[in-house]
């Protein structure tokens, strides 16, 4: 149970392993070819690698202490030792997202003319070259800075993690355990919202389960382990893969359904995932352009893993492999503590060609990969010595019941023998 001055509630409030974040970029070799309508050619760079700290801070306990109320701002600092290169340095030529998604907004309607003017005179092509460091983190886009003026909702300033360094993603509220231990630190709401908005079903709008961090204890192969994640803008399920041991304690793998990124046909119920209704990219891609103003970003597994192969087919340099780029959880089932985990996203764009810019040449239409994160974690030694400690305890009071029962079987064999005995004794 989450509650103030435990153990528990400590380890949950300030997680003592540390979290890192790996980024990974996908450098274009040949833009002007895809412009003609050639199959891209990219180029994986990275690690570039942070260290991530997410306490949990402004904590309240709610309803007698059923629920707990808190924010998990995120901090990053770069780690040289465990990167490629210095990101301030090191350019990436990659798709131009501002200037992609400003023409999205605007085709069809009567800033197009607005929108080819300005990327003229901006000299605005569908690639653009930038450092890791703006890509990462932010830069003042010019396209954006002019549309900003007239809509002000429309920050000047892009990055994939833009403003999201020191930040938190919203409050959340959990279930701190109190009345059923299966819903411990299980989410209720997010952003003062019980349910999602973005997509086109109930079902699909749900808010389920923990945030990945933490789970219940006494965990079965058996059940399905549910995470919210607001990365994804969804809820998602895992189901288990295999067993192992971490650092020495036994754990559970637990890895993404197939059924989570799978096609309508396979699974109807993902239908609601389809925005605008009946537009649904395929296996293993979800568009997420709903919640990210309009812009067309769809996430999927890195180098497309498990996702239908012609998303692989069209670009050059996808290789997919289970051990780099699957999703994974490793939990130990006694105590629902997560030993060692990854989160990996990878981040792409649609792209395709608009005959009112003439900036898209004649590209192809695709799922233009950008760059993934491998976002990892794995417990600390003086933590692991702590639950092995603990779980020997465990097994050792579990272990008191039937070494009774072994010494009551002993005894009750010896005192039937030695009755039996002088019985016979007696008769004699």
């Amino acid at each position: 149970v989450l509650k103030n001055g435990t153990e528990t509630f400590e380890a949950w409030e300030d997680p003592p392993p540390p979290v890192y974040m790996q980024f990974y970029f996908f450098n274009v070799t040949n833009p002007l070819e895809v412009l003609q309508g050639a199959t891209p050619l990219v180029e994986e760079i990275g690690p570039y690698t942070y260290r991530e700290y997410r306490p949990r801070v402004h904590v309240q306990f709610l309803d007698n202490g059923t629920k707990v109320s808190a924010l998990n701002p995120k901090t990053y600092v770069f780690e040289p030792e465990k990167s490629v290169g210095d990101p301030e340095v090191d350019l990436i030529r990659t798709v131009n997202i501002p200037a992609v998604t400003a023409m999205e907004w605007t085709r069809s309607t009567p800033l197009q003319f607005a929108t080819e003017v300005l990327l003229l005179l901006y000299q605005e092509s569908l690639f653009t070259v930038r450092s890791v460091h703006e890509l990462l983190w932010g830069y003042r886009d010019r396209l954006l800075a002019t549309i900003h003026v007239l809509h002000p909702e429309i920050d000047p300033v892009f990055g994939l993690f833009s403003k999201m360094n020191g930040s938190d993603d919203g409050e959340y509220v959990f279930l701190s355990g109190e009345t059923n231990y299966l819903n411990f630190s299980r989410i209720v709401e997010w952003k003062g919202k019980e349910s999602l908005s973005w997509w086109t079903t109930e079902a699909c709008n749900m808010i389920n389960g923990t945030d990945g961090t933490s789970f219940h204890p006494l965990i079965s192969k058996d059940e399905n382990i549910y995470i919210f994640s607001s990365d994804f803008c969804r809820s998602l399920f895992l189901v288990y893969d295999s067993s192992g041991a971490v650092a020495g304690v036994p754990t559970f793998r637990f890895v993404p359904s197939p059924m989570v990124f799978a096609n309508t046909s396979v699974n109807p119920a993902n239908a609601g995932f389809c925005v605008p209704a009946g537009n649904c990219p395929g296996t293993g891609v979800l568009n997420v352009s709903v919640c990210r103003q309009g812009a067309p970003i769809f996430l999927s597994a890195p180098h497309f893993y498990q996702a239908d192969p012609k998303f692989i087919e069209d670009i050059e340099g996808m290789h997919p492999r289970k051990e780099y780029h699957e999703t994974f959880l490793d939990i130990n089932p006694l105590t629902g503590l997560v030993l060692q985990a990854a989160k990996r996203m990878q981040v792409n764009v649609h792209v395709r060609k608009l005959p009112e810019f003439f900036e898209t040449g004649n590209i192809r239409t695709l799922i233009f990969p950008v760059m993934y994160i491998n976002e990892s974690v794995l417990i600390d030694e003086a933590s692991a010595s702590k639950l092995r400690h603990v779980l020997l305890e465990a097994s050792v009071v579990t272990g008191i019941p039937f070494v009774i029962m072994a010494l009551g079987i002993v005894f009750g064999i010896v005192f039937t023998v030695l009755v039996c005995r002088s019985q016979r004794i007696r008769e004699e």
